[in-house]
């Protein structure tokens, strides 16, 4: 079983900044690949980023592309999302989820999730 705790949400004006982190406890968190996934109510939950168990691997959403890095620390078993140049088109609840399976972008692959952390960028 593995325990993701998310944080670093907030309101943020359109142009600048937020870093969400995502603690996880449990099972070897440093064997799995982790994502990030975001959900506007009333919208399908939308892939945003996700990186392999090493770090050497990342995947990104066109929609976020240049704008967010994903990065892990596997010493703190915890997984970050570096966003910049925010929109108001990021406001969303964030959340991450474990992989036990390979690097994916798919909802579906994703075994464990957090509970989620509020995203809102004001115009």
């Amino acid at each position: 079983q593995v325990q993701l705790v998310e944080s670093g949400g907030g309101l943020v004006q359109a142009g600048g900044s937020l870093r969400l982190s995502c603690a996880a406890s449990g099972r070897t968190f440093s064997s799995y690949a982790m994502g990030w996934f975001r959900q506007v109510p009333g919208k399908e939950r939308e892939f945003v980023a996700a990186i392999d168990w090493s770090g050497s691997r990342r995947l990104y959403a066109d929609s976020v592309k240049g704008r967010f890095t994903i990065s892990r620390d596997n010493a703190k078993n915890t997984v970050y999302l570096q966003m910049n140049s925010l929109k108001p088109e990021d406001t969303a609840a964030y959340t991450c989820a474990v992989s036990v399976g390979q690097l994916s972008g798919t909802e579906r692959r994703y075994d464990y999730w957090g509970q989620g952390t509020q995203v809102t960028v004001s115009s």
